[in-house]
């Protein structure tokens, strides 16, 4: 079942996760479909059903074709395989982009004119797990009607078209290279990086033989890092989840600044010249600070649950709206469509510029950061001074699969507890990963200590209740 959490956001005060909605889908999570490879679904039988699934829904609504694009996992080679004969089986052409960050097929689909576009990737998951999710002709995630309507035709049995009518595939061969110049068209002809060492960590992954390009074309000095997958190195020890490689090699080189990608490309986190590390709170304050100086900021900005209340009080005082939604860039991206705003993202660092592209993009958060470095003609450590963020401690409790926080009476005294213990000074979150078999628990206050100790016995609790 699809786990949507239901959230109650207490302004200024404390954030509770409770009643976890179970939703009729048997498949689709908060982003597409993922878990560990040969586990059903993500098997080749499912993946191939899936593909014709996807398919013949498309098939409805006349002759089209379909992108497929993969991060660097070993895997990825079998899902291809089995979504283009899926694809084939129900009459639809394929156009294979190889190793591509997600942002980069959702761009693609949109410019080339399919009718939908697939992701083979597990994001910043390791590389025994893979996922598949999907774009619309618009280069956005799919209506919840289309996934439902896939999901009534994965019950049905499988066909194939007559021979004449089979899908074929051909090898879009210039995709890099397209893609490198759209991100470069993101930011001002006056963006010039001359002069910056960067340091560049790829995490092994899809934006491996593109982000380094992009930054260097710029004009930076780039020093690349995980920039040689193997198939099972993606995000190992290296990229926006492991950035401790990234902050030694930023020292080691003095270099400018470093930036860290995920494995599939779609969020990004930076380090400064002194080796501290900036997560996606900070990476769009700087961005909406930039934007509101230079008069370009449109409307105010959609966080989520996670997002720090530093962030919120800062720009509360910048006078600029700020909404949070829950946890998923779909909710980001729905929420900015809804008041024709344009900035959003997560802690984590996807961070979504809906100006430039219709998903979360690591490679254009970044040059959206470096402009602003540019315009100042500050460095990194000094552009992101004015945020305070308060302590926040995250503690992931592995559970065996779909849990229902609303039903234990224990955990949700536990969290009542940890309310009245926090008061006005910080607030609690608790919820179930739409991507892993994890319940999440966060809390925030003033004091770090405190806060740590109070996670640490809400989990124990989640724990000793759930598994």
């Amino acid at each position: 079942m699809l786990i949507r959490v239901i959230l109650i956001l207490l302004y200024k005060t404390k954030i509770v996760v409770t009643n976890p909605k179970s939703h009729s889908r048997n498949y689709f999570g908060t982003d597409g479909i993922r878990g560990k490879v040969g586990v059903w679904p993500i098997n080749a039988e499912f993946i191939l059903k899936l593909g014709w699934a996807v398919g013949k829904v498309l098939a409805r609504q006349g002759y089209g074709k379909v992108l497929i694009g993969k991060d660097t996992r070993i895997s990825g080679y079998m899902f291809e395989s089995v979504l283009e004969a899926g694809l084939s089986a129900a009459g639809i052409d394929t156009h294979l982009l190889g190793p591509m960050p997600t942002p980069a097929i959702s761009y693609l689909t949109r410019t080339l004119r399919a009718q939908a576009g697939i992701v083979i990737s597990a994001s910043h998951n390791p590389y025994y797990d893979n996922g598949i999710k999907f774009f619309s002709a618009a280069g956005t995630k799919l209506p919840d009607e289309v996934e439902a309507a896939i999901e009534e035709q994965l019950e049905q049995s499988m066909t194939t078209v007559d021979s004449a009518r089979l899908g074929k595939a051909v090898r879009v061969v210039d995709a890099p290279g397209r893609y490198i110049e759209f991100c470069k068209s993101t930011v001002s002809s006056e963006t010039h990086l001359n002069g910056l060492k960067i340091v560049v960590d790829c995490a092994n992954g899809a934006a491996y033989h593109i982000a380094p390009n992009v930054f260097r074309e710029l004009g930076a000095d780039v020093i690349e890092m995980g920039v040689e997958p193997n198939g099972l190195n993606i995000n190992l020890n290296c990229g926006a989840t492991h950035p401790a490689a990234l902050q030694q090699r930023v020292l080691l080189e003095q270099a400018d600044l470093g930036i860290a990608l995920d494995g599939d490309g779609d969020r990004v986190i930076m380090v400064d010249h002194q080796g501290h590390v900036l997560d996606g709170d900070e990476l769009l304050y700087i961005i909406v600070k930039h934007r509101q100086e230079l008069g370009s900021l449109k409307g105010g900005v959609v966080g989520t649950v996670m997002s720090n209340i530093g962030l919120e009080r800062v720009l509360q005082e910048l006078g600029v709206p700020f909404v949070r939604v829950p946890v998923g860039d779909r909710y980001v991206i729905a929420e900015l469509s809804k008041r024709e705003w344009h900035l959003g993202g997560e802690p984590s660092g996807h961070i979504i510029c809906s100006d430039a592209i219709t998903t979360g993009d690591g490679i254009i958060t970044a040059l959206q950061v470096l402009s602003a470095l540019c315009y100042k003609k500050q460095p990194l450590a000094e552009i992101k001074t004015g945020l305070h963020k308060y302590p926040q401690v995250l503690v992931n409790v592995k559970v065996p699969g779909i849990c229902d926080l609303s039903s234990k009476p224990r955990i949700q005294e536990a969290l009542k507890n940890i309310e009245k213990k926090l008061g006005t000074s910080g607030r609690v979150l608790l919820r179930c990963s739409g991507t892993e078999a994890l319940v999440r628990v966060m809390v925030e206050g003033e004091d770090e200590n405190n806060i740590t100790q109070l996670a640490h016995q809400l989990a124990l609790v989640v724990e000793e209740d759930l598994t």
